[in-house]
């Protein structure tokens, strides 16, 4: 009798022990759905992008913007869906167009860009990339006809924004190092209660390569207070009015706000010009070091912020 009461408690141990396994994956199971459920969500709330996730997007339009550079379009599954980015954040872009790996396949390359058109346009979204000769990426879109597709993660937000978190925001810019600036200027002018005042000094070659010009330009039309754009070129032309040669101190200073907590500066543009405003960034992409004209006119390292 003992022998069998002890069978059964036995046999009872195991039978509660299979029950809470059976409950613990029973539990795992909802978790993953929950998971599935909220990644649905997430991605719905962005076009269908996924930020641990690549998806990939068909090229629907591209269109000529300069000599090397181009808008590309890539169309959302649902037209009324659009990708919602928060400010100040960007998209990762992949494809397998590095060395060639022992299986045959090339790695992936993987580069981060903003978006130009509105967070909340319907149906698409817009990408302004300029061909750079050992740009493996850029190159790679230069190669993109119409219907191809690329994979894309995000959003990746580089800095949380919030409205009125700076009195002053000062932006350098150089060639497509635009496309984040325009991305924080109009979530700033767009919205009634943020009062913060944004000015930019953007670089390029010839006046020909001034991208998004219509867009700034506009800016400055219409909110003379809170915005103002200073071009500068490497090579103008004769009948040129705005800054000639390189981006200097001299510039800096007059037209980026004061040092101070309460004020900001941006800084974009391709890596020459980097190291002589702030220094690039480190080679694990984050901020790095403040070097270079801002660091000489006194801004820390708080002040600035490298995208």
């Amino acid at each position: 009798m003992m022998l069998a009461r002890g069978g059964p408690r036995l046999v009872g141990r195991r039978a509660y022990g299979g029950l809470r396994g059976s409950a613990s994956r029973t539990l795992s199971s909802k978790e993953a759905a929950r998971r599935a459920t909220m990644t649905r969500v997430k991605a719905k709330q962005h076009g269908g992008m996924q930020e641990d996730a690549w998806v990939p997007f068909t090229l629907s339009e591209r269109t000529k913007v300069t000599g090397n550079t181009h808008l590309y379009r890539f169309k959302l599954d649902d037209a009324e869906d659009s990708i919602n980015l928060p400010v100040a954040s960007c998209l990762l872009v992949r494809a397998r167009i590095g060395e060639e790996q022992e299986d045959g396949t090339k790695e992936h390359v993987v580069r981060p860009y903003t978006p130009t058109s509105s967070a909340t346009t319907k149906g698409h979204f817009d990408l302004v990339v300029k061909v750079y000769e050992k740009g493996v990426m850029s190159k790679h879109f230069g190669n993109l006809k119409t219907g191809d597709s690329l994979e894309i993660k995000g959003p990746i937000v580089k800095l949380p924004y919030a409205a009125n978190m700076k009195k002053h925001i000062g932006m350098v810019a150089g060639g497509t190092g635009i496309t984040p600036m325009l991305q924080v200027a109009e979530a700033i002018l767009s919205n009634p209660e943020d009062k913060t005042k944004v000015s930019l000094i953007f670089g390029n070659v010839t006046e020909k390569d001034i991208i998004l010009r219509k867009e700034l330009d506009e800016y400055a039309k219409k909110h003379p207070d809170r915005f103002e754009v200073f071009y500068v070129l490497d090579k103008p032309g004769f009948f040129w009015k705005g800054g000639k040669g390189y981006i200097t101190k001299e510039m800096l200073q007059q037209r980026m706000p004061a040092p101070s907590n309460e004020n900001m500066v941006f800084v974009c543009g391709p890596p020459p010009m980097m190291n002589v405003i702030s220094g690039d960034k480190a080679p694990d992409k984050s901020q790095g070091e403040l070097k270079g004209l801002l660091k000489d006119l006194g801004y820390t390292s708080d002040q600035v912020f490298k995208f």
